[in-house]
């Protein structure tokens, strides 16, 4: 398979990075200028000006999945593996890469947003595993675990609001999978899609304006890769959709936040089979 890392502007224009004869998935925007991308169960910086994929040292860890993020400072790189664990485990290290040091006691564990004051982390959780996936967020050495919103058959893709003030969400009831969004104690639950796709990955842009999300046609049983997708954004204050670009992907296009720190455009991963 080859995998495109791409950018896409909020016109829709794409722009090709990197073309790849392998698997690459979920890109993060580093605010120094490059991309974090995972394959293969491990890290590769790649950046803009020379797009070659730079191995990022995850010590122990190299069943790494495509829930992996930067902090709001930069300087901490956040990874899910199941190495140690066998259930993806939410861990942190250095920017630069180093022994990665638990956070979460409890698996599985999926990251997907860190609160913009750096304090907490909200993942996808089941607790106990085997139970339907839940909302969760804890502080940074795992403690104060508050499992957030747990109404749902599935939830996954949590992402704050750069305000701090929302956490973001795709989640499942009766089969129909729509965006959501929550305050970070539970309260004033708010439904923000309702349409036939099937909705993941709701991703606020850093300027508050903006949400890029995925669509699954109709009928998508939970998240796959291999299919055609479209990528949409919608006003953060909810209202119409708009759609950017159809592409070959779903699983490791957007799972996790990918936008520039100027909010102009965002970076996703697209496949050729």
């Amino acid at each position: 398979m080859i995998s495109e890392v791409c950018i896409c502007g909020l016109d829709g224009e794409t722009t090709v990075v990197l073309r790849h004869d392998g698997h690459l998935e979920a890109p993060n925007w580093h605010p120094d200028g490059y991309l974090i991308v995972n394959g293969g169960g491990r890290l590769y910086r790649l950046g803009f000006d020379d797009p070659t994929l730079d191995p990022i040292d995850t010590g122990f860890a190299v069943t790494c999945n495509n829930d992996h993020g930067i902090s709001p400072d930069g300087k901490r790189l956040v990874i899910s593996d199941a190495t140690q664990t066998k259930r993806s485990c939410i861990y942190l290290l250095p920017i630069e890469g180093g022994t990665p040091e638990k956070v979460t006691s409890q698996t599985p564990s999926w990251w997907h947003g860190w609160s913009p004051d750096g304090d907490r982390l909200a993942y996808a959780a089941a607790r106990p595993a085997g139970t339907p996936i839940g909302l969760y967020n804890c502080a940074l050495d795992g403690s104060d675990e508050v499992c957030v919103t747990d109404a749902f058959d599935h939830v996954d893709g949590p992402d704050y609001a750069p305000d701090g003030n929302w956490i973001w969400f795709n989640g499942e009831q009766d089969g129909k999978v729509d965006l959501w969004r929550v305050r970070p104690d539970g309260n004033d639950l708010q439904q923000m899609t309702d349409d036939a796709a099937v909705n993941w990955f709701p991703h606020p842009s850093p300027n508050g304006a903006h949400v890029v999300y995925l669509a699954y046609p109709e009928g998508t049983l939970g998240h796959p890769g291999g299919l055609g997708v479209s990528l949409r954004i919608m006003p953060a204050d909810g209202g119409d959709t708009r759609h950017l670009t159809d592409l070959f992907g779903g699983q490791g296009t957007i799972n996790v936040p990918s936008w520039a720190p100027d909010s102009r455009q965002f970076a996703f991963v697209r496949y050729v089979s």
